[in-house]
């Protein structure tokens, strides 16, 4: 692909995925993304800090999606449903990435320093969240508690949806029905 050619952000993206599939994250360099992706090495750092950002650069969109979605709630909802409904906007919007989503888990599981810096992303959107609540005026610890288990239910449907199950949201429903039953 030429340079020319429109929408280096996702090509980079797409040939980051593909080569980390292919030969493995630590064996694939910037440059290599670069190439595969028809732009040269100053484009990739125009998009991205580093090889690893290829990963993890929807993190802060998830958040803001999350955060709007409990600022936004209705006041009459308990916490726990206000981040479940919050989880289910964010499932919605990733929807139409599964692909995507499988082939970014696969990276991830198959290199222990991407495994960190997703449980890192997951603690810092559990923060959001849990702030998000305070400001609502949950008390603690009722607001880390109903972030913590939004985030959980949020993780354990992200399995099941690139596994098997075709509707994140659904998923999100169903997951967050199974932590309900477990305080009856």
């Amino acid at each position: 692909m030429g340079r020319w050619e429109p929408d280096a952000r996702g090509r980079l993206m797409l040939a980051a995925l593909e080569l980390y599939a292919g030969r493995g994250y630590e064996q694939t360099t910037v440059a290599d993304i670069a190439q595969r992706a028809g732009v040269t090495e100053r484009t990739f750092f125009r998009h991205f800090a580093d090889k690893r950002e290829v990963l993890f650069d929807g993190a802060h969109t998830l958040q803001d999606t999350v955060v709007d979605a409990i600022t936004n709630a209705p006041a009459s909802q308990a916490p726990i449903e206000v981040v479940g409904a919050a989880m289910e906007r964010a499932a919605e919007m990733m929807q139409d990435r599964r692909d995507f989503a499988r082939q970014r888990a696969a990276a991830i599981a198959a290199n222990p320093s991407l495994h960190e810096r997703e449980l890192f992303k997951l603690a810092t959107l559990s923060a959001a969240a849990a702030e998000a609540l305070r400001e609502r005026g949950v008390p603690e610890p009722t607001a880390t508690l109903a972030a913590e288990t939004g985030v959980m239910v949020f993780k354990v449907a992200f399995e099941q949806w690139i596994g098997e199950q075709p509707d994140f949201a659904r998923c999100i429903r169903s997951t967050l029905d199974h932590v309900k039953a477990l305080t009856v």
